[in-house]
């Protein structure tokens, strides 16, 4: 048998601790001297202790612990709490990752509208443009909404149009309407020069010219765009101008890192 000592060495963990495992039942030791009070464990008691640190780690209260150490849970129970538990947690990481990233473009947009340079925004007038798209209804205008629904349109708008022998003869191009209930619609198109059919499983659409758009360019993912939109929003208002809707975004570059993207948001516009 091992010191209570030397038994905390070998499994890692702290005397005190094994004493209040002690305390509330959970690994009593095998042996107490009775003229001493001295702890004693043996060897196989590291099984149960390995099984407390586990469940432990997994969110468990002690009490938790105790009552499925009592119902003898096995090594695979075990290990299928501990994939689910990671799934979980793998959840909550990527959740507080991109909340993070909400942040730090909110952040962006504060320090943006205070030093955006006039240059940044162009007046222009837009073409009109014909689009190859796919759409689907997002929950609101928020990234976190967006993102989700346009890049598997996306995704599986370019195999649709290799399939129906349709080429892509410029930008892809996303724009959005609203919908009931507070709701998007978001379009997920491409430019092409190819006419409507009813063989296509994708609409043909034609986008009319914008006489007047406030256009600037935003650098970077997309989950950081309400900073360059903001920004936009400011030099609108600054310089007379109103607002009619109609953004488009118009995909510049896409490189494999988001990083490197450059998209060109563009809003109708008119004076008075």
């Amino acid at each position: 048998m091992f010191s209570i000592g030397d038994f905390a060495q070998l499994g890692r963990v702290s005397v005190r601790m094994l004493r209040h495992y002690d305390t509330l039942g959970l690994l009593p030791p095998a042996h107490v001297d009775p003229a001493t009070g001295y702890r004693f464990y043996q060897a196989a008691q590291l099984s149960r202790l390995n099984r407390v640190i586990a469940l432990k780690d997994l969110g468990l209260t002690l009490q938790q612990v105790r009552s499925i150490l009592d119902e003898k849970v096995t090594v695979a129970e075990l290990h299928g709490m501990v994939r689910l538990r990671r799934a979980e947690l793998e959840e909550r990481i990527t959740a507080d990752n991109a909340r993070l990233l909400r942040i730090e473009a909110r952040l962006r947009a504060i320090e943006r509208g205070e030093h955006m340079s006039v240059e940044e925004v162009i007046v222009k007038r837009v073409a009109p443009v014909r689009l190859a798209e796919l759409s689907a209804i997002a929950a609101s205008y928020e990234s976190e909404q967006i993102g989700p629904v346009i890049q598997p349109l996306y995704g599986e708008l370019f195999p649709r149009l290799e399939r129906a022998g349709v080429t892509p003869s410029g930008y892809g191009i996303a724009h959005y309407e609203p919908g009931a209930d507070g709701t998007v619609i978001v379009h997920a198109g491409v430019e092409v020069t190819a006419q409507a059919s009813e063989a296509y499983d994708f609409e043909i659409v034609d986008l009319p010219a914008i006489e007047t758009a406030a256009t600037i360019i935003h650098r970077g993912a997309m989950d950081g765009v309400e900073s360059t939109y903001q920004a936009l929003a400011h030099w609108i208002e600054e310089h007379g101008y109103r607002s009619l809707g109609l953004a488009r975004e118009i995909t510049l570059e896409c490189p494999a890192d988001p990083g490197g993207w450059v998209t060109e948001l563009q809003l109708a516009v008119t004076t008075g």
